[in-house]
C-alpha cells in the first residue's frame, strides 16, 4: 500500500486490518466525551494511589521477611493483588466508555 507516494508501514497495515474487522463487526470506535475523560483520568489517578499503597505495604512486608519461601508467598500475593487492581481499573474504564452522554 502506498499514502502520499510513501509505503505504509507494517503498523499501519495493521492497523488498518483491525479497524476494518471493528467495522465488519459493527464496534463504532467514537472519541470518548470530555466528562469521560475526566471520569477515566480520576480513575487512573485513584488506580495509582493504590497501586503505590500496595507497592508500599509490599516493601515493608519483604523487609521482615528472611525465609525464601515466605518471601515468595508473599512475591505472589503482592502480583495477584496488582492484577486484581488492573483488572478492577480496565473494568472501571470499559465501563465509562460504555455509557452514553
Amino acid at each position: 500500500m502506498v499514502i502520499d507516494g510513501k509505503p505504509k508501514s507494517a503498523v499501519e497495515l495493521a492497523m488498518e486490518r483491525l479497524r476494518q474487522r471493528d467495522a465488519d463487526t459493527g464496534i463504532v470506535g467514537r472519541p470518548p466525551t470530555e466528562s469521560q475523560k475526566a471520569d477515566i483520568a480520576e480513575v487512573r489517578s485513584l488506580h495509582g494511589s493504590k497501586v503505590a499503597e500496595v507497592e508500599i505495604l509490599h516493601r515493608s512486608t519483604i523487609m521482615g521477611l528472611f525465609d525464601p519461601a515466605e518471601r515468595e508467598k508473599a512475591d505472589k500475593e503482592y502480583q495477584r493483588e496488582l492484577q486484581r487492581l488492573n483488572d478492577d481499573l480496565e473494568r472501571k474504564i470499559r465501563k465509562i466508555r460504555e455509557r452514553s452522554e
